[in-house]
């Protein structure tokens, strides 16, 4: 405590690893997006500008086996549904027509389009035992 007082009387910085006093301890999160890659450039903007850096993964899965990219969010836990915010807004749900895949192999027949439901975003959100920036 009076090492304290002496930091904050004479206005220098101190270490807290250095003088040994307690670290507040912050709870953290791993915010897992699975963004359509059409939507990728606008998530990974908008959360550089909320001040949110993201590991940025390339994937594929789903109905459609398309192409996606995975984010990787390290967050304060009562920042997340800001993350969760930012994703949200700039991932959008579209309509897109493919192949009824009924008709594969069957060269004899037409194959009508149906209309799928694509885009958006799946997110998890898991705690974080140990973060470290080095």
């Amino acid at each position: 405590q009076i090492l304290k007082n002496i930091a904050v009387f004479t206005g220098t910085l101190y270490n807290r690893n250095y003088i040994n006093l307690p670290r507040k301890k912050t709870v953290m999160k791993l915010v897992f997006a699975i963004v359509y890659n059409d939507d990728s450039h606008s998530v990974s903007s908008a959360l550089t500008q909320g001040g949110y850096q993201a590991t940025k993964l390339a994937s594929t899965g789903g109905f459609l086996m398309a192409g996606n990219t995975t984010f990787m969010i390290c967050s304060e836990d009562g920042k997340v549904d800001d993350v969760i915010q930012i994703i949200s807004k700039h991932s959008h749900k579209r309509k897109q027509f493919v192949p009824n895949s009924a008709s594969y192999g069957m060269s004899n027949y037409t194959s009508f389009p149906v209309e799928v439901s694509v885009g958006g975003a799946t997110i998890f959100v898991t705690n974080i035992e140990r973060f470290e920036k080095v």
